[in-house]
């Protein structure tokens, strides 16, 4: 099953233009997005990481 955020137009708006009102948006929106929970979950370990650091992103999940 593809997760919706894999294809966000606003995840995509984040990627070229991070520091924009809708970039910065996205970014802030992920820490509680349960969309995001369940697509980052989902990825193997190696992809976790590329999106932890991509992203910045420090917020852990218990399994």
């Amino acid at each position: 099953m593809a997760h919706a955020c894999e294809n966000c137009k606003i995840r995509a708006h984040y990627d070229t233009k991070p520091k924009s009102l809708i970039g910065r948006f996205w970014r802030w929106h992920i820490n509680f997005c349960p969309g995001w929970k369940n697509y980052f979950t989902s990825q193997a370990p190696e992809k976790q990481a590329e999106l932890r650091e991509k992203y910045q992103f420090t917020k852990t999940y218990e399994h």
